[in-house]
């Protein structure tokens, strides 16, 4: 994607995220840090990986093919059919998207890479890059075994370490990048996610009926859950595209997940956000040196700004010993994952100079008043009026209510003090850029709160068809590395608050 075009991406995007790990994100976000112990004391973790702290950070996200939890234990009969995951044993890692989180605290990029591409794995020689996990597990199970290792549950904790480690070298290997931290979701998380929220809504170009998967969908917007949300993400057969349609699948799934989850206000629903807590330490293994506290302050951020999804380039598709597989160069990899950091950090910087066009400000709101629960409903009242939710929160007593900004303009703040009854505002060196900050003093008055809501106008950020019309396009970011067209579906437009249909 050109600089230009990145730029207008970001200044039109209110929010997107990323949600493989999303139960572990929203679960310390939004009100969750009092959670934080206990999601921790029951997530179980990984030793595979040194990780790191601060600055940039990637983080290779995987979702699992497994008839375990996260702990290895097998799930009984009754979820397996449920899940319509049938009696296969082998494990596949469906989903493979490498994060990455710039040092500023600016907009992420996550990199889509197709299961089926076929690489050069390190110890191991060309093969698709979803092999890595499962191959280097059974090398491991065999040299644990012949070593005269007979503890089952140590054997599989092990041989699963040394499968990840392979995966992760895998990944570096292909994109160049250093992978930081490590998070794996099983098929349980992704029934049980969608089940704990209600659901989400998808748009399908025709309609679906595939066995392998079990994917029966009519054609059009419909909401998905549990078993019909795992059979969307997992199906592969019968799509135009093979496995490039069904990363173009999880990307507005995923985007679906996160614009339910905030717009539904999970995150102050004791409810859901217990039973996202439930989903994390069922379904989710993480590498034991990450501070998960530091991150979900991080994500939180992303889920007010902006998360790019890129597939990487690919040269289509063939067929050989491996079977049917998706071609890529390495070096074209390593070149366009380069040049999307640098452009995305280039086209952060010019938007920030300039600051967000009229109604895409990021709204945080602080209660320094005595009455409960106000910075919520003021938060709420602003995203409803089309504002990006951002921090909510308790600061020190204060009588007088005001709105804080920054930078050289001051008319988003200006636009929110009258949606607020005319509050003053005051420029504060602090207030992040493209943020505004509501501080509710004791002369607020709920009143405020009772005026009805302007009519929404139609969305004009170019983020996704909404109305049956397909979103796909030739290729993941325009074209291959390579200069031809990589044959992918395009990632560019999958935004949070709309519903691109697919295949």
């Amino acid at each position: 994607m050109r600089r230009d075009e990145r730029r207008r991406v970001i200044a039109a995007r209110v929010r997107t995220a990323l949600a493989v790990a999303s139960a572990l994100v929203f679960a310390l976000t939004g009100g969750g840090y009092a959670l934080y112990s206990d999601v921790t004391a029951g997530i179980t973790t990984t030793d595979v990986i040194a990780g790191g702290t601060g600055g940039e950070q990637n983080i290779l996200l995987v979702g699992v093919d497994s008839r375990t939890d996260a702990k290895g234990d097998p799930l009984p009969p009754e979820i397996v059919r449920e899940l319509r995951a049938g009696n296969d044993d082998v494990l596949n890692t469906d989903t493979i998207i490498l994060l990455h989180l710039p040092e500023d605290g600016g907009p992420g990029v996550a990199f889509s890479i197709p299961r089926d591409s076929y690489v050069s794995i390190p110890d191991q020689g060309p093969d698709k890059i979803n092999s890595a996990y499962p191959a280097a597990k059974a090398r491991a199970v065999r040299e644990l075994v012949e070593a005269g290792e007979v503890d089952r549950a140590a054997i599989d904790a092990e041989a699963a370490r040394q499968g990840r480690s392979a995966l992760i070298d895998a990944v570096e290997n292909l994109t160049g990048l250093t992978v930081d931290h490590y998070a794996e979701i099983n098929l349980l998380g992704f029934y049980t996610l969608t089940r704990a929220i209600g659901g989400v809504e998808v748009c399908l170009n025709r309609a679906v009926d595939e066995p392998l998967s079990g994917a029966r969908f009519p054609a059009g917007r419909q909401t998905i859950s549990g078993a019909d949300a795992l059979s969307f993400v997992r199906q592969r057969h019968g799509l135009r595209l093979g496995d490039l349609s069904r990363i173009r699948r999880q990307q507005v799934f995923l985007a679906a997940i996160v614009d339910k989850v905030l717009s539904a206000g999970t995150l102050r629903d004791p409810e859901r956000l217990a039973g996202l807590v439930e989903v994390a330490q069922q379904s989710l293994v993480i590498d034991e040196g990450w501070d998960v506290l530091e991150f979900a302050q991080r994500a939180a951020g992303l889920a007010r700004g902006d998360l790019d999804f890129v597939t990487i380039p690919t040269k289509g598709q063939e067929s050989n010993d491996r079977g049917d597989v998706v071609v890529v160069d390495s070096h074209d990899v390593r070149r366009f994952v380069e040049e999307t950091i640098d452009e995305l950090a280039a086209a952060t910087e010019a938007v920030a100079a300039e600051g967000p066009p009229s109604g895409q400000w990021v709204v945080d709101v602080r209660n320094a008043s005595t009455a409960p629960g106000i910075a919520s409903l003021v938060s709420d009242r602003m995203e409803a009026l089309g504002y990006a939710g951002g921090d909510v929160g308790n600061t020190r007593l204060a009588i007088t209510s005001k709105v804080r900004w920054s930078g050289p303009d001051d008319s988003g703040a200006t636009a929110v003090a009258a949606q607020l009854g005319g509050m003053p505002v005051e420029h504060h060196g602090a207030v992040p850029a493209g943020h505004v900050e509501v501080v509710l003093g004791s002369d607020f008055s709920r009143s405020v709160l009772a005026a009805p809501l302007p009519p929404r106008p139609k969305r004009t950020d170019g983020g996704g068809a909404a109305g049956g019309t397909s979103a796909e396009g030739t290729s993941a970011g325009g074209t291959s590395a390579g200069g031809t067209s990589a044959g992918a579906p395009s990632a560019g437009d999958v935004t949070v608050g709309a519903v691109p249909c697919v295949d």
